[in-house]
């Protein structure tokens, strides 16, 4: 009996993790990929002579599934682990948050108002029961536990950073997803950040993802877009590509965004359209730039004055050492 014949559309990591555990189960994989590389949102370019991802990641202790995956990869034991800094700008004054000493000390809010704070990240933290969050609006239940004097001064701006207005959409299951790995990041005694990182970033990562899937027998198509999804013969599906040629597959699975599936697949149900017309996606515009010397000495500054037109300033080269980028300092101004 012939092995049956899948296409995976999309080379992210959703694309190549599915394309790897097909091809462990004994299928025929295609994987096509639109872009010239894999890889997707965590793809890499080249700045300069630097070649890093395009936008900023880090691996902390709770990503259980990427570090499974790493180690799947023989990348995990290679992870440099680094306690990072904290800044927050607010009302044109740069501050450290990086130790309960700076946080105590921290003259925006209230003693009252911290304690709510602390309290609020604490329960978080702990809350196992995450699905009841779903229905709750997050600014209602971030004011029932930090008051609205922190919402209004911490909280808010930080939605607003992260989703735009969509915010106020946004249920308080978000939150707790960030409080979660964020905390869980926190280590020994002191509760220091610890980030880490794979040396040469998501390139080596990427690459040794495509090593085992070339081993794997998976045939990527990289550069090759995909025009249409079509039902072919009764079981079969068609997939025409960009260049005009069509292949045949037993079974097709587009791990793209929602616009794009409904431009692929013009044989969607109606029902199947108007769901996936309904799902929303917060864009994001993302500048990097190579600097003679460090702006800081802070990972990530959270920015919570609007006349700044980014949200913060995530200074990779507080992470990661300046020789992995000639002895420059790496920024990213997501926006």
């Amino acid at each position: 009996m012939s092995r049956q014949k899948w296409a995976i559309i999309g080379g992210g990591f959703l694309g190549m993790t599915l394309a790897l555990r097909l091809s462990q189960q004994g299928k025929t994989v295609t994987l096509f990929e639109a872009f010239p590389s894999l890889g997707g949102l965590a793809g890499t370019w080249k700045l300069g002579d630097v070649i890093w991802d395009r936008h900023y990641h880090v691996t902390l202790s709770s990503d259980v599934y990427l570090r499974s995956m790493l180690r799947e990869l023989d990348l995990e034991k290679e992870i440099r682990w680094a306690t990072t800094r904290t800044g927050f700008y607010i009302d044109s004054k740069l501050y450290s948050l990086s130790t309960t000493l700076e946080f105590f000390k921290f003259p925006v809010l209230s003693l009252v108002d911290k304690l709510r704070l602390g309290a609020t990240i604490l329960y978080a933290s702990r809350l196992k029961d995450w699905k009841t969050l779903e229905g709750i609006p997050v600014t209602e239940w971030l004011e029932k536990w930090s008051g609205r004097t922190v919402v209004n001064k911490v909280w808010t701006p930080l939605l607003r950073a992260k989703l735009g207005d969509n915010y106020r959409e946004t249920s308080a299951a978000f939150i707790w997803a960030s409080i979660a790995r964020m905390y869980a990041a926190r280590r020994g005694g002191m509760k220091k950040e610890s980030f880490g990182y794979v040396p040469s970033g998501y390139a080596r990562v990427i690459q040794r993802f495509a090593d085992r899937l070339e081993r794997a027998g998976v045939q990527c198509r990289v550069g090759t877009p995909v025009k249409t999804i079509t039902w072919g013969d009764p079981g079969r599906v068609r997939v025409d590509l960009g260049d005009g040629t069509r292949e045949v597959f037993d079974q097709s699975v587009v791990t793209a965004a929602a616009p794009v599936v409904l431009r692929l697949c013009p044989q969607l149900s109606a029902i199947e359209r108007n769901r996936l017309n309904h799902i929303k996606y917060q864009g994001i515009i993302c500048a990097s730039l190579l600097l003679k010397r460090p702006l800081s000495n802070f990972y990530i500054t959270n920015i919570t004055d609007r006349s700044v037109p980014y949200t913060a300033v995530i200074e990779m080269t507080a992470l990661v050492p300046r020789e992995h980028f000639g002895g420059r300092s790496l920024i990213y101004l997501p926006m």
